[in-house]
């Protein structure tokens, strides 16, 4: 299968201070590759330097075969790389509708961005919620908003950092079943960055662990379901 991203003994950090060391990893057309770890273990560091936020002190980054190691995450955006960062940094005081037609100014291909109605079946809530300011939602609604903005400009790649973070665990498990849905019907490749083991097992369908910035093991998702191997590599 062709890799859509590609990281080459990527080292990357803040001011000089190295974070995650000599990752190499690869994601595969459709795959959802689920990257996972102990809080601190440098996963978010990661999914910045996949989107170019940060740029690597070393290493090499290929995007659908093209080198982007020094590409800005602007670049990096129009040509499909779609970024949920954790906190989901929402236009507050925007409406549901206004954030969502931001969405079509920094996509992949803005000039065919997916019509509102489209994001509006796949979170219904948002619809009864559209000219309701993004700062009153709740947690789970807000990261709906922040998914379906990024999926106006249809990326070829979404990178979803901690989905389920501060949301119930009914929306993240809806959140899981849309992020397989995409995947079976558009063949949507997905980084899910996430520490809940439920949403991992029900979407993923690749596995790796990091520990101290490092990825040490790829396994089976549902082999974190086992109360043994998330200890080991979950537990604080």
């Amino acid at each position: 299968m062709t890799a859509v991203l590609r990281l080459e003994n990527v080292t990357s950090g803040y001011d000089g201070i190295p974070i995650n060391r000599n990752v190499s990893l690869d994601v595969a057309e459709g795959q959802i590759l689920a990257i996972v770890g102990r809080n601190g273990v440098g996963k978010s560091t990661l999914a910045r330097t996949i989107v170019g936020l940060l740029r690597p002190s070393s290493g090499r980054i290929f995007y659908g075969g093209e080198d982007v190691t020094f590409a800005d995450a602007r670049h990096r955006a129009m040509a499909g790389i779609g970024y949920v960062p954790q906190g989901r940094e929402i236009f507050g005081r925007l409406t549901v509708e206004e954030n969502l037609s931001l969405g079509a100014s920094i996509g992949a291909r803005s000039k065919e961005a997916r019509a509102l109605p489209d994001v509006y079946d796949l979170f219904p809530i948002l619809r009864e919620r559209r000219w309701q300011k993004g700062g009153t939602l709740s947690g789970g609604q807000q990261q709906m908003l922040a998914i379906g903005r990024i999926l106006i400009g249809k990326p070829k790649l979404l990178v979803l950092d901690e989905p389920s973070d501060g949301i119930q665990p009914s929306i993240a498990q809806e959140i899981a079943t849309l992020i397989a849905r995409l995947n079976r019907t558009l063949s949507l490749t997905t980084v899910l960055i996430e520490q809940n083991i439920d949403m991992v097992a029900s979407c993923a369908n690749r596995c790796i662990i990091m520990e101290k910035g490092s990825v040490v093991a790829e396994v089976e998702p549902a082999q974190l379901e086992d109360p043994e191997f998330s200890q080991r590599y979950l537990a604080i």
